[in-house]
């Protein structure tokens, strides 16, 4: 199964997961004594009161420990930011010069014809400063750890998929063989939009030979292309960005859907879900091969309704992470925390669940492009950064919904 995080244990992640026990351990006594009350048709509105309270305090423990995590995961914002990262070329240095004062001498196309945008203006990143922005991101994007990334060198990614496959059957050694129908094949193309982020540097800080300015540019773009490409990849029109997960056809789960579209399980109730066997339905619903490296996805609203829901041996089906770096678990399954998921609504498509590694593909379009505008935002100059990023389902079958209605 593929993990989306894991390393050492330092004291901050120690102290939050030691937090975030304790919190769950009174969110577990203050939940009983809510359902006793409710039993005893006794119910008392400050047990909701004092469980909401206790389930924000489990919430920004969680985050504690995953922003201590993050921190002992991330890049160092100068020098080298892994053992593999690509060794700085000449062009890297005329790139680190072309960056603080506007300079393309070194740059010139001889030799490396990919180094100089034919439209836009502006130059290729070299190696080592795509790396490292690309680097970033990874840490920064939760679908990115669990999804198939493929780099590409062309605007458009095309994958051939079997919709039908040949017919088969049997035969006596000796017996005629009929001829049988050829395989029915289609194209999922995947165009790569332009993603970008202007960030503003003053002339001091350009100026200051301890400053490592492409470490410097990949950290400024790291939040801001990680929040778009992740509201992209679950929300997205697939018009100037990414087809998001929801974007695809929806359409109640059964024996048979049309290629490309997604299956649903219904809740069991408008805008909540009713009952422990939705969820158990739901981690039934994808193909028995894609169920190994399973996961869910939602975000932290739709984890409050599902902290509060027991097994039949009264055990809660969630359950915090065991160990720094590790996910939550729901009915045993990983959890992965997505914000830009819907919120539990009437009719909504708030949890996704399957193998995204094989459901969904995010397409990366090699070179980052940096053009340098000094005139702009003076006395400030500004670096228009821009990637190409697509992201489409590929293969439907693997990925399951929960849509919150009664049916």
């Amino acid at each position: 199964m593929k993990e989306t995080k894991s390393a050492a244990a330092t004291a901050e992640t120690r102290a939050a997961m030691h937090e975030m026990m304790s919190a769950f351990e009174a969110y577990k006594a203050m939940n009983d004594a809510r359902l006793a009350a409710i039993e005893g048709h006794r119910p008392d509105p400050l047990h909701d009161q004092t469980l909401a309270r206790i389930d924000a305090a489990l919430d920004s423990a969680q985050a504690k420990a995953d922003r201590a995590l993050a921190v002992a995961q991330r890049p160092l914002r100068g020098g080298d930011e892994t053992k593999s990262a690509p060794v700085r070329t000449a062009h890297g240095e005329a790139f680190s010069r072309y960056l603080r004062t506007g300079l393309e001498s070194g740059l010139e196309l001889k030799g490396v014809a990919e180094d100089l945008t034919t439209s836009g203006g502006g130059w290729i990143a070299p190696p080592e400063v795509e790396h490292s922005i690309t680097l970033r991101i990874r840490h920064s994007s939760p679908l990115r750890d669990i999804c198939t990334v493929q780099t590409v060198s062309s605007a458009i990614y095309r994958k051939v998929f079997s919709i039908q496959g040949a017919a088969s059957g049997w035969a006596a050694e000796t017996a005629p063989r009929l001829e049988t129908l050829p395989p029915v094949l289609t194209n999922l193309d995947i165009p790569c939009f332009d993603l970008y982020a202007v960030p503003a540097a003053s002339q001091q800080l350009l100026n200051d030979a301890l400053v490592d300015i492409e470490a410097w540019l990949a950290l400024e773009c790291e939040d801001a292309f990680a929040l778009q490409e992740t509201q992209a990849f679950i929300n997205g029109t697939g018009v100037t960005q990414p087809k998001g997960l929801l974007a695809a056809p929806v359409a109640a789960d059964g024996a048979t859907l049309p290629w490309g579209t997604l299956g649903y399980i219904a809740s069991g109730a408008a805008g909540a879900i009713a009952t422990l066997d939705p969820i158990m339905d739901l981690t039934y619903a994808p193909r028995v091969q894609f169920r190994p490296n399973a996961r869910f996805i939602l975000n932290k609203k739709t984890t409050a309704q599902l902290r509060k829901i027991k097994d039949t041996i009264g055990d809660y089906i969630w359950q915090p992470p065991t160990v720094a770096g590790g996910p939550a678990t729901l009915v045993g399954y990983p959890i992965t925390e997505v914000e830009t998921m819907p919120d539990p609504a009437a009719n909504s498509l708030s949890i996704a669940f399957g193998d995204f590694e094989k459901g969904y593909l995010i397409v990366d379009r090699a070179g980052i492009n940096v053009l340098r505008d000094p005139y702009l935002s003076k006395p400030n100059v500004l670096f228009y950064t821009t990637k190409r990023v697509g992201g489409a389902v590929q293969i439907a079958d693997a990925i399951k919904l929960m849509k919150f209605a009664a049916s």
